[in-house]
């Protein structure tokens, strides 16, 4: 799988580790819920969805910059590639 990176261009999914839904960029306050259900949802409770999906990525053998790619979990067909820095900006985080 060929990951088109947006500052390096295309690079091998190899020089990545995979670490999960996108979401992971908005973690709750945890001084937000003093319960804590919202970080424990943040921290354990994950999705295995089908189809369309935004992931995060770590540039882990290159640059190490994070990744938001949006992915087909079907297909493996890869549709957009986004600096996670940036997303995260988007979100006001």
């Amino acid at each position: 799988m060929i990951i088109n990176h947006p500052l390096l261009g295309p690079r091998d999914a190899a020089e990545f580790v995979y670490l999960g839904d996108a979401r992971l960029i908005n973690r709750p306050e945890y001084h937000d819920d003093p319960t804590g259900e919202r970080f424990y949802e943040y921290q354990y409770i994950r999705e295995n969805p089908e189809g369309i999906h935004n992931e995060l990525w770590y540039h882990e053998q290159g640059d190490r910059s994070w990744l938001v790619v949006t992915r087909n979990t079907l297909t493996h067909e890869i549709t957009e590639v986004r600096l996670a820095r940036d997303v995260a900006l988007e979100l006001g985080r």
